[in-house]
């Protein structure tokens, strides 16, 4: 064992995080340690300052290459209507998914006419509220959509048509969307085809093609492929490019800049699409994943065969691990002192239920803070009540100021849908 100078890697937290005189975590300004007293664990804590910044710097990234760019933040990737509407503020569209992401969308002050709707599976419902809402596109997965909005609509619908560029992207299988076998878009053999049938349809606006490759991309070259693979298709006025960029997980990570990214995927839409074409991307996880963490306090310690230290939380609030192996550094926060090899697990029972595995902290003890960093991504959004767990708070934090942005569940939330059936007389 040996004593650790910095229990943490700042780099891996939001931008601007520091350890105050007294070796504490502040993130946003914000002393962690007096948020949770304030807020309980586990809480979702978010960077707000951090979080405007990196909008700003998306959309100044892409306006500037190329003046005709609309970015657009994957509200799936935390469906909050105080983060969308950061995002709303700072310049950026909405892209959603279902009636339920417009309409927290819309709370969060978001402008229909710049949001985009998506969905391999819409259903009535979400293609009216998007019709009636006059979103700025609603993108066509397959031909039922072009069914659907031919029947719903009573006037022009401007779409998109969400097709395969037939590319196998770096990443785990769950996050590849743009192969010929994806749930999501139109295999390449038939994309003539199907254009040739939306433009039948009076009611559908056909305005440009929508591509997406994947998620946590690391590889801008995928990237540049993807717009090739378009280019050898019908020109079109539109196009969005999907999200997909990576972000640093671990300290071994590397991720690209927005910077690069932009730089490299304007300059390929101009060699093979022109400058005269409305551009959009849907960055979601790079948007927000690195300027959310998660706290959880420590709840029990057992050493055997293994070290198990157990926190108040788990796969309630994280399901990055159990669906896709995501790797997360956390760390015991606010103490020095001898490091020790554990697996750092959850409150559910559940034996899949594991943060990390074979991971160094500060020895750890009964109550101590422990901080996963880059958790702003996809951890609110999935979620869930495993062992009738109360979904944790969403605070905001910018200059030494923290808000309640989501409340933490009660226990009455969670019995207010249930029902009582009687016993048959």
């Amino acid at each position: 064992m040996s004593t650790q100078d910095l229990p943490l890697d700042l780099s891996l937290y939001p931008e601007g995080t520091s350890l105050d005189p007294d070796g504490r975590l502040v993130v946003g300004g914000c002393v962690v340690a007096d948020l949770v007293e304030q807020f309980g664990t586990p809480a979702y804590i978010i960077d707000e300052g951090a979080l405007r910044s990196r909008a700003r710097a998306y959309v100044d990234a892409f306006t500037s290459r190329h003046a005709s760019s609309l970015v657009l933040f994957a509200s799936k990737s935390f469906p909050s209507a105080a983060v969308i509407g950061v995002m709303a503020q700072e310049g950026c569209g909405v892209d959603v998914a279902a009636a339920g992401e417009l309409m927290i969308a819309r709370a969060g002050g978001a402008d229909p006419a710049r949001m985009v709707l998506h969905g391999n599976a819409k259903t009535d419902l979400d293609l009216q509220t998007a019709i009636d809402a006059k979103v700025r596109y609603v993108v066509v997965d397959n031909l039922d959509d072009v069914d659907r909005i031919a029947r719903l609509a009573s006037s022009p619908v401007p779409v998109l048509l969400r097709v395969s560029p037939g590319i196998d992207a770096s990443t785990h299988d769950a996050m590849m969307t743009g192969h010929d076998a994806s749930k999501f878009g139109i295999p390449s053999r038939q994309i003539s085809e199907v254009v040739a049938r939306i433009r039948r349809e009076p009611m559908l606006d056909l305005r440009g093609l929508h591509a997406h490759i994947g998620s946590q991309i690391l590889d801008l070259e995928q990237f540049e492929a993807e717009v090739a693979a378009l280019a050898k298709l019908e020109h079109f006025e539109v196009y969005d490019l999907g999200g997909g960029l990576g972000v640093r997980y671990v300290h071994t990570d590397n991720a690209p800049t927005v910077e690069e990214y932009a730089d490299r995927l304007v300059a390929a839409v101009h060699r093979h699409l022109g400058n005269d074409i409305e551009l959009m991307v849907e960055p979601g996880r790079s948007m927000v994943a690195r300027n959310g963490i998660t706290v959880y306090r420590v709840v029990t310690v057992k050493s055997g065969a293994r070290m198990h230290v157990a926190v108040d939380g788990g796969m309630g609030d994280n399901l990055e691990v159990s669906l896709y192996g995501q790797p997360f550094e956390p760390s015991v926060i606010d103490k020095q002192g001898p490091m020790v090899t554990c697996d750092v697990v959850g409150r559910h029972c559940e034996s899949g239920d594991t943060l990390v595995k074979d991971f160094d902290l500060v020895d750890p003890a009964v109550g101590d803070l422990l901080a996963v960093p880059v958790t702003g991504a996809y951890c609110f959004t999935m979620s869930n009540n495993y062992n009738a767990a109360r979904r944790p708070p969403v605070v905001f934090c910018r200059d030494g100021v923290a808000r309640l942005a989501v409340r933490r569940e009660t226990f009455e939330d969670l019995m207010s849908r249930e029902q009582l059936i009687e016993r048959p007389a």
